[in-house]
């Protein structure tokens, strides 16, 4: 068997101290030379020769990280690593997955294509915001679920009356996915845009009274369709709203919306690190998971229960 080496970039070190605690060895030895404008070189201090090497990096904020990422993946190719692995627990540009207007982008497929152009391996990552995005690779994906690690949680609190809701109509499959782990129903929150981030009306569909109502989504970033979907459900007869969201962006006004919402609290993962304290937010590691995810990559054994 291949000799593992496990290294963090800087994004995500936090993350990465944990999956490697779990796996059962210790970070790699990896240097970050920066220069006085900012240009960044890569340099392991350890052997990767013959390794299967997994690198470790959430692309949040996207540029610079995932730069950061492919620079890894370039050094560790050139130094004769066997394999090289990205982990990205959380995607940069996944939301740009389709032409939704004519003369944009499609962002998640160039990230695709940068990631794939430096000669990466496999790419584990979580919660992706479509799971199509998988497609638009050439090389093996494995997209494990948030769920996972955030389901037992909610089923812990031993709520009754529990009901899931979609905070928009494209999360609808997510959430059903997550209502069918406890046999009960959704509701969706049907939202228009004025543009990104401005949501100019919110309706409900489906009756949520008298009911501990749980909203599922794959990623917060300025809080706005959360909280709007939370006082909604509140005005329309829940007795409890909880959001349970895998990528904690939280951008802007976020900390300060949650806090002044009707949400009782936040459940996110650290596939983001989060940026100040808030005690709305609740923070479960998915830690365990990755490191699950990597040690039956390498023994080649089955991962697909952690993402069915």
């Amino acid at each position: 068997m291949k000799q593992v080496r496990i290294f963090a970039g800087s994004a995500s070190s936090a993350l990465a101290e944990r999956i490697a605690a779990a796996y059962g060895q210790s970070l790699g030895d990896l240097t970050l030379q920066r220069f006085a404008d900012t240009e960044m070189g890569p340099s392991f201090n350890e052997s990767v020769r013959g390794c299967e090497v997994f690198l470790i990096q959430s692309t949040y904020p996207p540029a610079e990280n995932l730069m950061e990422l492919m620079l890894m993946v370039d050094a560790a190719k050139r130094a004769s690593a066997h394999k090289v692995n990205i982990v990205m627990p959380y995607m940069g540009y996944a939301r740009q997955d389709r032409k939704d207007k004519p003369r944009v982008s499609i962002g998640a497929k160039v990230v695709a294509n940068i990631i794939q152009s430096v000669g990466t391996d496999r790419l584990m990552t979580c919660e992706l915001h479509a799971g199509q995005i998988q497609g638009f690779f050439d090389i093996p994906v494995d997209h494990l679920d948030g769920a996972t690690v955030t389901a037992p949680y909610i089923k812990s609190l031993n709520l009754e009356n529990l009901i899931f809701a979609s905070p928009d109509v494209g999360g609808v499959v997510r959430t059903r996915a997550f209502a069918k782990k406890f046999g009960a129903e959704i509701v969706v929150c049907d939202k228009t845009r004025l543009r990104a981030n401005e949501i100019a009306s919110m309706q409900v569909i489906g009756d949520v009274t008298g009911m501990n109502v749980v909203l599922v989504d794959d990623m917060v970033d300025t809080a706005g369709t959360i909280c709007k979907a939370a006082d909604l459900l509140m005005e329309r007869g829940a007795l409890s709203v909880r959001a349970v969201i895998t990528h904690p962006l939280l951008s802007g006004p976020a900390h300060e919306r949650i806090r002044a919402s009707a949400l009782t609290e936040l459940v996110v993962t650290d596939t983001i690190p989060l940026q100040q304290e808030n005690d709305k937010i609740r923070v479960i590691s998915v830690g365990d998971l990755f490191a699950h995810a990597i040690r039956n990559v390498v023994t080649h054994e089955s991962i697909s229960s952690l993402f069915v």
